[in-house]
């Protein structure tokens, strides 16, 4: 990892450049599809007074929000990078094959937090909450002959979900349905394996969303979060300061997220929960070389032309891609990897 950190500065400042271009370029995107999309100027006013403003969302307005953006960007995400949408693992950071990446990520996030490919702790019943697509469920349920279930807010992404395990030959072991994460669908002590894969961060309430991973384990069964935090605070801090948050708040505008919170403030959750093996570990110098292979796939033609076609929240969450690098800089955005086991 401590490799990988100092091959992420070397590719620094390029990337930088890159995404001033692409910056400049989406600026004129959104402002022409703000006035496409909104023939009312008093609604592209207020559209784009929110979005300066930063203004918060409620949580139903989240909820729909969430829905709508996957609706949208996932058919593009998964033309331009496949079937799983999230980050690689990148050691060595110099590595291209990006797809394998992906993969990998799973694997070792799993070998992390130690969970067995045989004996009698390998995972049977698995749940994916905030499942994108799909792509992690189908991989685990291959990988330990396990079922999954899979839970999201939008739509496309269960249909889309569905529609590939179905073509992969795994419609009998993998399933996946449109379901709010803070209240699943699923009896209590149901799963011996809970996933939540860069999801957590979309959670407007963290103690609930913990309590339903909770709820749904089974006594002894392993949780595992991969989520965006902020950075702990220092014993001498009570808040972030004033412009980290006013960072955060343009990046949950454009991301449709709610507050950020740390890794210790999970932990602190889990504690109160009785969790056992509690684990932590920051990857956000192993998955940074992915900022740069999706800045450059966004300026292929074809990339270019389905951002246009995408509409106005996609495009604007492409053009959030600059904010996250910024606070990926400032070391106020990290990916965290927490693990835990629930209690017998």
């Amino acid at each position: 990892h401590t490799q990988t950190k100092s091959k992420y500065k070397h590719h620094q400042k390029g990337l930088q450049r890159s995404m001033r271009g692409i910056a400049t370029l989406l600026s004129l995107v959104l402002l022409s599809s703000i006035s496409s999309t909104y023939a009312n100027p008093l609604k592209v006013v207020q559209r784009i007074s929110d979005s300066l403003q930063s203004k918060p969302r409620s949580r139903e307005e989240l909820k729909l929000g969430i829905a709508g953006f996957y609706d949208r960007s996932s058919k593009l995400w998964e033309e331009v990078w496949g079937e799983h949408m999230h980050h690689g693992y990148y050691v060595p950071a110099n590595r291209t094959d990006h797809k394998q990446a992906q993969v990998d990520l799973i694997d070792e996030v799993l070998k992390w937090a130690g969970v067995e490919e045989s004996g009698s702790r390998r995972p049977t019943k698995v749940v994916d909450v905030g499942c994108g697509i799909g792509g992690s469920s189908r991989h685990i349920a291959r990988k330990y002959g396990a079922t999954a279930n899979g839970v999201t807010l939008s739509p496309y992404q269960a249909m889309r979900g569905n529609q590939l395990a179905q073509q992969q030959g795994l419609a009998d072991r993998a399933s996946f349905q449109v379901a709010d994460a803070l209240d699943m669908p699923f009896p209590s002590s149901s799963f011996d394996l809970v996933w939540s894969l860069e999801s957590g961060e979309h959670m407007p309430d963290k103690k609930r969303f913990v309590d339903e991973l909770f709820r749904v384990s089974m006594p002894n069964g392993r949780i595992i979060i991969v989520t965006w935090c902020h950075r702990d605070l220092s014993p001498n801090e009570t808040s972030l300061t004033k412009k980290e948050l006013n960072l955060l708040n343009k990046i949950n505008r454009a991301y449709y997220l709610p507050e950020w919170c740390s890794v210790g403030d999970y932990v602190k959750i889990l504690e109160e929960k009785g969790a056992t093996d509690v684990k932590t570990e920051d990857w956000s110098w192993v998955i940074a070389p992915f900022w740069k292979a999706v800045i450059v796939s966004s300026l292929r033609p074809g990339s270019i032309w389905g951002l246009l076609k995408s509409g106005f929240s996609t495009q604007r969450g492409a053009y959030a891609m600059l904010l996250m690098l910024r606070g990926f800089d400032m070391g106020l955005i990290k990916f965290g990897l927490i693990t835990c086991t629930k209690p017998k």
